[in-house]
């Protein structure tokens, strides 16, 4: 198998409580529920592109412990390449420690573990699959320089390249003309904008990013959808989906994984947008982010009866 999408991913692994409200600070409250689940934002989203029907390989670093092998069942459940994946004996996995509130929103803090040493030289030994595939991707949950190495031997060799800026940071200057599709929430649009809470306009600061040779700023909405735009371009708002929200852990990985497999089809950009809308909200119904993950199969069946 040639992977189609490259991920230069993530894995984490989930513990998630749920609570009856957002803690104060040296608050203590009893979970109702506690469970431990896949995660990790790069991990997610080729997962969600390996649903909706893409070739998915990964190039990530894991712990040797429990968590670690954790990471490699699910793949080989998922059907993803792992080949150039490398386990760390003796380092801890990555994990998230995730608090999620009665109307599904959440808080999360992440320990990245063995995957902070994720590094240019494993993306180098990774340089024939992405050469041969359609699209690279990350996060920014893996380190920058790693993801940088990936997106100029993907621009080197015509292959697109997609950010999900998340967790939000500052990106080197020579990322940015790197950068095919970039994929911020609004918090993370105004952020990396350098927009302040009491200066805050999507128009401008998409321009802004636009301005730093980023090729297409796909900016998530939420219910509200998504918003489109490209230098030369007017924007493009694609309409979103209302549906009663369990939780809203892995929607946005959903969507970037979703656009990944739509571009790689070579969906047009209305099509591609629409389809990860229905992906991440049908994502939002289940609790969890993987467990929640829709096929294309069923994002098709859905839209289908949504019209």
């Amino acid at each position: 198998m040639t992977p189609e999408v490259v991920c230069i991913a993530s894995w984490n692994v989930d513990l998630i409580a749920q609570i009856g409200s957002p803690l104060l600070r040296g608050q203590t409250q009893l979970a109702s529920t506690l469970e431990r689940l896949p995660g990790g934002k790069g991990s997610n989203a080729a997962v969600a592109a390996a649903r909706q029907g893409a070739r998915v390989g990964l190039v990530a670093r894991i712990g040797g412990d429990d968590f670690g092998q954790m990471g490699l069942d699910l793949w080989a459940r998922e059907g993803i390449d792992s080949g150039h994946v490398r386990r760390a004996q003796g380092e801890v996995n990555g994990t998230a420690l995730i608090l999620v509130y009665p109307d599904g929103d959440n808080s999360i803090a992440i320990y990245p573990g063995a995957g902070s040493q994720l590094d240019a030289e494993q993306v180098e030994q990774a340089r024939s699959m992405i050469a041969s595939a359609r699209l690279v991707m990350a996060s920014c949950e893996v380190p920058l320089a790693a993801t940088q190495a990936a997106f100029a031997l993907a621009r080197a060799h015509g292959v697109r390249t997609l950010l999900n800026p998340a967790p939000a940071t500052a990106l080197p200057d020579a990322l940015w003309p790197l950068i095919d599709v970039l994929t911020p929430n609004e918090g993370e649009l105004y952020q990396l904008a350098g927009q302040s809470d009491t200066d805050r306009d999507t128009d401008r600061a998409a321009a802004a990013l636009l301005a730093r040779g980023v090729g297409a700023l796909v900016v998530t909405l939420g219910a509200r959808g998504c918003r489109l735009y490209r230098a030369g371009h007017a924007p493009v708002a694609v309409a979103g989906h209302a549906v009663q929200v369990v939780d809203t852990i892995g929607a946005g990985d959903t969507f970037t994984g979703a656009l990944a497999a739509a571009l790689t089809r070579q969906e047009d950009w209305p099509q591609a947008l629409a389809s990860a809308n229905a992906a991440a909200a049908l994502s939002t119904q289940g609790r969890g982010a993987v467990a929640a993950m829709p096929t294309l199969e069923q994002v098709r069946r859905w839209r289908s009866r949504a019209v």
